[in-house]
């Protein structure tokens, strides 16, 4: 699987932890960043992971910062994302489950990074049912079309 990856400084640690997962696990991705513990601002580096994954370029992304909210709220501003913030293994089941996820926010001050681990398993090892929850995806799609053409 191909998978962008991005982080703020207050993610790094827990996204090198997980770069060294998705290698084991014989998952191929990119760094958008940031690199080091200087301030970044995460809808830089969450807004380029987000495009990507829209884009096609990747099958997921991975974003964290120091809670993930605030990565989870820039990746679902990009058309396409359907991004989710997950603590636990069973939310990040359900969001590729239920609801087809596509971009994985974490947050380093939240989970450690055993648990991170676990959801990352489990986010990338469920697949999207369809059926009743395609209905529901489709019903989200077209708010998006429908925002894009009130801002047309």
């Amino acid at each position: 699987m191909r998978i962008a990856i991005g982080c703020d400084h207050r993610g790094l640690n827990l996204k090198r932890a997980i770069m060294d997962l998705l290698s084991h696990e014989g998952h191929s991705y990119e760094d958008f960043g940031c690199y080091d513990t200087a301030a970044v601002d995460y809808p830089d580096i969450g807004g380029k992971v987000a495009q990507a994954v829209a884009e096609g370029r990747f099958e997921h992304g991975i974003l964290v910062c120091s809670t993930g909210i605030g990565m989870s709220m820039v990746a679902n501003k990009v058309p396409g994302v359907r991004a989710a913030l997950c603590c636990d293994v069973f939310s990040a089941l359900r969001s590729r489950e239920h609801n087809d996820a596509n971009v994985l926010c974490l947050g380093e001050w939240v989970v450690g990074e055993g648990l991170a681990e676990e959801i990352v398993r489990a986010y990338l090892g469920a697949q999207f049912e369809g059926g009743r929850h395609a209905r529901r995806l489709e019903k989200m799609a077209d708010l998006e079309r429908q925002a894009f053409l009130d801002n047309s």
